[in-house]
């Protein structure tokens, strides 16, 4: 059912946090040959990998074209469910459904959000931009329709009415270029229910070239709670993230909540050399899935991860080749969260 006059957020819903418990975790599998040239077999391998890991936590849907499903099951296993529709890429936090729940009944929802391939970077991508329609008619959820291209890797809520997200990335004239700051903080309040919005500069440096999306937020940071966000702060000057994440950090130290708190800053310090982008982890029941690659400061992460997540398991998987992609572990998710089932 599509919804064009009424905004989610003037019938009662809003997007709830990652946090909160899951039906399950929806995917998509890898398909566009252009993007991973010889990495595409690895990239099969590391998606399934993921898939298999966030399975011993929560089902996972993996979205496919029409006549994979048999090699979704061979690759990802019994965990895995196969659901046969058209795609072009296999960003499933980008173009896939953003999920909500009614604040006051829990009834399901789907806002599906315009999307054009990161401004215009891949063509084509008519049926990446079709699928929350497609998914939301799978599931038999109510859609809403919005008016604002966006990606889900662009922004991340608190459940609590904040969201917060990157001027590189949402000012960038390739995607809205159409309407001001203060049209697309109207989008973000009526269609995520959000009613404060807090705006980081950046984004990673090393996302405007082919791969990249002009400074996702979830490459550099994850909220962890109401009022506290993990930042990447690398602490060596020879880090190209080392002044622009200075820049988020006074960001956010200005910013407050919806309910007028201070934020809280946990800072992640990221080694120069890192490969992986350690913030853009998904958070699935019970675990974080964090990418790795091998480096010897994988271990470090991960610990202080453990520490920031005590009643979850810090799972690592691969995550070189999601990184050659132009992603991570919440790139390639998008969480079905509780009641949508």
């Amino acid at each position: 059912m599509t919804t064009a006059a009424v905004t989610p957020a003037a019938e009662g819903f809003a997007m709830p946090a990652e946090w909160n418990p899951h039906d399950a975790c929806l995917m998509m599998w890898p398909c566009r040959s252009e993007l991973w040239d010889t990495w595409l077999d690895a990239a099969k391998e590391d998606y399934a990998t993921t898939a298999r890991a966030i399975a011993a936590f929560e089902p996972v849907f993996m979205v496919c074209n029409p006549g994979q499903a048999s090699e979704v099951r061979r690759y990802c296993g019994a965990g895995t469910e196969p659901l046969e529709l058209p795609i072009d890429d296999s960003w499933a936090r980008d173009c896939g459904p953003i999920f909500l729940a009614h604040t006051e009944t829990a009834a399901p929802a789907v806002v599906n959000f315009r999307f054009n391939a990161w401004g215009n970077r891949w063509h084509p991508y008519d049926s990446d931009d079709l699928l929350p329609a497609r998914v939301a008619e799978h599931f038999g959820v109510r859609r809403f329709d919005a008016p604002l291209v966006l990606e889900g890797g662009a922004f991340l809520v608190d459940g609590t009415g904040t969201v917060f997200t990157t001027e590189q990335c949402l000012l960038n004239p390739n995607r809205n270029p159409e309407l001001s700051r203060a049209q697309i903080e109207r989008s973000f309040r009526d269609h995520l229910g959000v009613r404060t919005v807090v705006w980081l500069p950046y984004g990673h440096s090393t996302d405007d070239g082919p791969a990249g999306t002009d400074g996702h937020i979830d490459g550099i940071a994850q909220v962890l709670a109401p009022g506290r966000v993990l930042l990447e702060l690398p602490s060596d000057p020879a880090s190209p993230e080392y002044e622009r994440s200075r820049e988020n950090l006074k960001a956010l130290r200005a910013a407050t909540t919806a309910d007028g708190a201070p934020i809280e800053v946990v800072a992640l310090d990221v080694p120069a050399e890192a490969e992986a982008a350690y913030a853009n982890h998904y958070l699935a029941n019970g675990a974080a899935i964090v990418p790795v690659t091998g480096q010897r400061h994988d271990a470090e992460v991960l610990t202080a991860l453990a520490g920031l997540y005590p009643d979850r398991e810090v799972v690592p998987v691969p995550g070189k080749t999601l990184a050659f992609g132009g992603g991570g572990p919440h790139c390639v998710t998008q969480q079905i969260p509780s009641g949508v089932l």
